[in-house]
């Protein structure tokens, strides 16, 4: 086991003294690459997060949407039993009122979970963003 630890760190040393005794311009130029990496790095994590902010955006307006057509449905849907009431005189009839309001307790359902969905998912990219400034202040350091 010594044995083999030695010679890992022989290698280790042969490798940093071929760093070391590398000319200047190939160490700029390896400093030149991982640069240009990371500022790809940069430029596609600030893409990503544009991506995740807009899909976020989309996702509370389609949720508004929704939920003002559900309140529109509620309130039509109400309007129609009104109208049937008064069309057949039959006001004991609750099956269509107690059927939509499933409806309505369903789709409110729906958007509480979804509401929770897009919490995390911005939560996620908050995450990210806060992850990849770490790993900057990191490799600065």
């Amino acid at each position: 086991e010594v044995q083999r630890l030695n010679q890992q760190l022989e290698e280790k040393n042969g490798e940093i003294q071929q760093m070391i005794n590398q000319p200047p311009y190939e160490k700029e130029r390896e400093i030149l690459q991982l640069q240009k990496s990371l500022a790809e790095r940069e430029k596609a994590q600030a893409t990503s997060d544009v991506l995740c902010r807009s899909l976020t955006d989309e996702t509370h307006q389609l949720q508004r949407k929704l939920a003002s057509t559900a309140e529109m449905c509620q309130h039509l849907a109400r309007c129609l039993e009104e109208k049937q009431r008064k069309e057949k005189g039959n006001s004991d009839d609750q099956i269509p009122t107690e059927r939509s309001n499933e409806v309505f307790l369903l789709l409110l359902h729906f958007f509480k979970l979804l509401d929770n969905e897009t919490a995390l998912q911005t939560r996620i990219c908050n995450l990210q963003d806060e992850n990849r400034m770490l790993k900057q202040k990191v490799a600065h350091v």
